[in-house]
């Protein structure tokens, strides 16, 4: 890779990181930014860089979606909360190709609900498979599901 070809990248990385970064701002927490640098910087680092064609600003609600598909960004009862036409709004792209884009993204990185690494603080304390372990081959619960009062 070119020194050309470097400066390209971390231009366009940056780029991406503004985009997804204001978009958190107005609709979501500075949280749902810090997660998508994080993916961001994990897609980088990849030997194919999804992101190097293709619209930038497809790229930028894709990951937004992919992160906030399994965070519930879209529900109505989590907050933050926004709806799949808000985030397509915003970057001016097409709800069709953003949803491909993501399943991209989330198929390549193995992203699903609960995932250690791209879960928000609120869906990691409420992971229901969070207390078990696995202790001669069963499942048991770590903490008790009832505390004796004292």
């Amino acid at each position: 890779m070119t020194n050309n070809d470097k400066q390209h990248l971390q231009a366009l990385q940056r780029q991406l990181t503004d985009m997804t970064a204001a978009f958190c701002r107005e609709h979501a927490d500075a949280e749902y930014a810090a997660l998508c640098k994080q993916l961001l910087d994990k897609m980088a680092r990849k030997r194919t860089m999804p992101f190097l064609s293709g619209r930038v600003e497809i790229w930028a609600a894709a990951i937004v979606y992919a992160l906030g598909s399994i965070n519930f960004l879209f529900d109505k009862s989590f907050l933050p909360h926004a709806t799949p036409d808000t985030l397509c709004n915003h970057f001016e792209v097409s709800k069709r190709t953003v949803v491909q884009k993501a399943k991209l993204i989330r198929d390549t990185f193995k992203l699903g609900y609960f995932d250690p690494e791209f879960s928000t603080e609120r869906m990691l304390k409420n992971n229901p498979l969070a207390r078990l372990t696995m202790v001669d081959g069963f499942l048991v619960i770590d903490e008790p599901l009832f505390r004796d009062s004292d």
